[in-house]
């Protein structure tokens, strides 16, 4: 592995259009680790399909996810960029770590809890063992930090009990991933229910806004933005809604909430919800204009998944090499 760098991890699923609060709390984030971290973002199309995917829709989603990693700044020089199921690393310490996972530590996974409920119909193994699966992504690459949202912060704990179990019975294998939660990271909230975080997968159209969404269809999300009896642009007791378009405002502009108070002092919330909604638009435009850039070039998307794959799965050969050797299994013949 690059000893003379930490590592850094991160995926995200392929399973519908990103949205801002992705781009806000996760991807505009991944960038600043790029020159002093060895950085592997991954499209992990193999949980994707925990959930039934339609199979066209899948493939597209998964190159428009690698574009827009590129797209909001990612760049394939300084990243290793590419597709889960493209390194068979994965899969395969997925299995191996499966038969260091307790089925109890898997049964308390809120996740697994939530989309049981959803998905009452096809409630399969892979739904139930997916954070094994994700200790395994975190844990081939001997990673450092991984940085993850307040809803995966369960799941890491698991890879680092994983990690340390494997440990115990081995002697050193895996590091000990650490979790980084950037103190000033957007956690951005639904527009309809400002309570519940807002989600890619949401059905209700208007309260989510999505990285690729016209302006006009963002100018007019914001617009209808649920938000509360009042007209001040304060935060405070029972302003959710108001709470949450100042934290995408700050997020999108750099102004802090005070400066916010003070800049719509006496206007009111159609101002605001116009203001917010021009510098979500704004911030996205040169965004989508390279995302769409890159989507008209399929050979390069291929390209780029095709060295990021290479890079991947030799930087795993040597984590896989001890962990085989460590649980029993013979040498790999040469085909």
């Amino acid at each position: 592995m690059y000893k003379d760098k930490k590592v850094v991890f991160s995926g995200v699923q392929p399973s519908g259009t990103l949205t801002i609060g992705n781009y806000l709390g996760a991807i505009s984030n991944f960038k600043k680790f790029s020159d002093d971290y060895r950085c592997y973002y991954c499209v992990v199309d193999m949980h994707a399909i925990t959930v039934r995917q339609n199979p066209a829709e899948l493939r597209r989603r998964t190159y428009e996810t690698l574009a827009l990693y590129m797209a909001c700044g990612l760049d394939p020089a300084k990243n290793v960029l590419f597709v889960q199921s493209h390194v068979s690393g994965h899969a395969e310490l997925g299995w191996i770590l499966d038969c260091y996972t307790m089925f109890g530590e898997l049964g308390r996974m809120t996740q697994f809890k939530d989309k049981s409920a959803k998905n009452a119909d096809n409630i399969n193994a892979g739904l139930f063992t997916y954070p094994t699966l994700m200790a395994a992504d975190i844990l081939l690459y001997q990673t450092d930090l991984v940085p993850v949202g307040a809803d995966q912060k369960q799941h890491l704990e698991l890879a680092r009990d994983i990690a340390m179990r494997f440990n115990g019975i081995y002697g050193d294998t895996f590091v000990v991933p650490e979790g980084y939660i950037p103190q000033n990271a957007a956690k951005i909230m639904s527009l309809a229910e400002p309570t519940k975080k807002m989600s890619k997968s949401d059905e209700n159209e208007n309260a989510v806004v999505r990285i690729l969404d016209p302006r006009d269809v963002i100018l007019r999300k914001f617009k209808r933005a649920v938000t509360d009896s009042g007209s001040e642009v304060r935060r405070g007791e029972g302003k959710d809604g108001v709470e949450n378009l100042m934290s995408i405002y700050s997020a999108f502009t750099g102004k802090t909430m005070d400066e916010i108070e003070r800049e719509f002092d006496g206007r009111g919330y159609g101002d605001f919800k116009a203001a917010v909604g021009e510098a979500c638009a704004d911030k996205l435009t040169p965004i989508q204009d390279e995302f769409n850039r890159l989507m008209a070039d399929k050979a390069y998307l291929e390209k780029v998944m095709a060295e990021g794959a290479r890079e991947a799965a030799h930087d795993t050969l040597r984590t896989m090499s001890k962990v085989r050797r460590k649980v029993g299994f013979t040498e790999m013949p040469r085909y």
